[in-house]
């Protein structure tokens, strides 16, 4: 090619928000912003438990991901003009109202529930039904930022438990059991909340629905792969305990107890996860960006069109999600 035709690629081309997204886009921002703003006590208690508690700094990802989901998306958004959708106000005054019940009877779980909620209601409200149903995935996995598991932590400490204690006695160490209390020669052992296995669960669980949802077609194999995400961990975490219980009969329980959370928190875990995965592999049926609803799909929904002469403009979408916020905010005060 000549040098005179030669043309070096745009860097912004890639960068570039098509024209019929720029306002929709900039009315979410606006209405995300009013919604945090309104029920920033759930959102700060959540942010506290993503950084702070380690059952849950996994949830830290979840924005990344969601994000990365829908970059998988862009050719199909690109072709898209959004156009936001009146009934999702509804599900917007829900999740706002889910989150004041919460604040009114002190329940965080209820009440970050709705705020995460009342997001997710924005985004399909602003962005419409077609748009949200090629982007359902993202904007479901958004749940995600609900820290949620203290509720199973007294079961997970029994099992867990149950477990440690019948690896002992099949490995010949004499031992006694009382609850969460296991009694051996080299001392007596408590399998303690942070030992319940609750962040391993959770993080699986997490890991497992993506999976599911970008690399398997079949619900078969999205069930299988769920029960091996839920299972795996409760087993793996018993195994865990045994081990140190093991262990300490030979080196002392306070040097088993300082390995067992080296092992399990840098080694064991990421050792489970391959093998989980790597079991997994041969079932694979898809790339990741086939996920979802294609837009030749939801074309052919006749319910699709009918709904979306439901609309109205981004900027009275904003305006609408913005009074909202206020009415609930405001009613904290009365």
């Amino acid at each position: 090619m000549p040098p005179e035709t030669a043309a070096l690629p745009d860097p912004r081309a890639g960068l570039r928000i098509p024209a019929a997204w720029r306002a929709p886009l900039a009315a979410l921002a606006v209405a995300m912003l009013a919604l945090v703003l309104a029920t920033i006590s759930a959102w700060a208690a959540m942010a506290h438990q993503w950084w702070n508690i380690d059952t849950y700094n996994h949830l830290l990802l979840v924005p990344l991901i969601t994000a990365w989901l829908v970059a998988l998306k862009e050719e199909e958004l690109a072709r898209l003009a959004p156009q936001p959708f009146l009934p999702g106000l509804l599900g917007v005054a829900a999740g706002l109202a889910l989150w004041r019940a919460g604040e009114g009877t002190g329940i965080n779980l209820v009440a970050q529930v709705g705020a995460v909620g009342a997001l997710q209601a924005a985004a399909v409200t602003i962005l419409g039904l077609r748009a949200s149903l090629v982007l359902a995935l993202p904007i479901a996995f958004a749940a995600f930022l609900v820290p949620f598991g203290d509720e199973i932590i007294p079961p997970l400490q029994a099992i867990t438990a149950e477990i440690a204690i019948a690896l002992t006695h099949a490995s010949g160490v004499p031992a006694r059991i009382d609850g969460i209390y296991i009694d051996t020669p080299s001392g007596l052992f408590i399998v303690a909340e942070a030992c319940s296995g609750v962040k391993f669960l959770i993080a699986m669980v997490t890991l497992g629905v993506l999976v599911c949802a970008t690399r398997f077609n079949r619900w078969r194999t999205r069930a299988g792969f769920m029960a091996a995400c839920v299972i795996v961990p409760i087993l793996a975490n018993g195994v865990r305990a045994w081990a140190t219980i093991y262990v300490a009969q030979y080196v002392g329980a306070e040097k088993a107890t300082g390995f067992d959370h080296i092992v399990y928190g840098w080694v064991f875990f990421a050792i489970v996860i391959a093998v989980l995965l790597g079991a997994a592999w041969r079932f694979v049926e898809r790339e990741p960006e086939e996920y979802g609803w294609s837009l030749a799909e939801i074309a052919r929904w006749g319910w699709v069109v009918r709904l979306e002469a439901l609309t109205f403009a981004p900027r009275g979408a904003a305006l609408a999600i913005i009074a909202l916020a206020s009415v609930a905010a405001l009613s904290l005060l009365l």
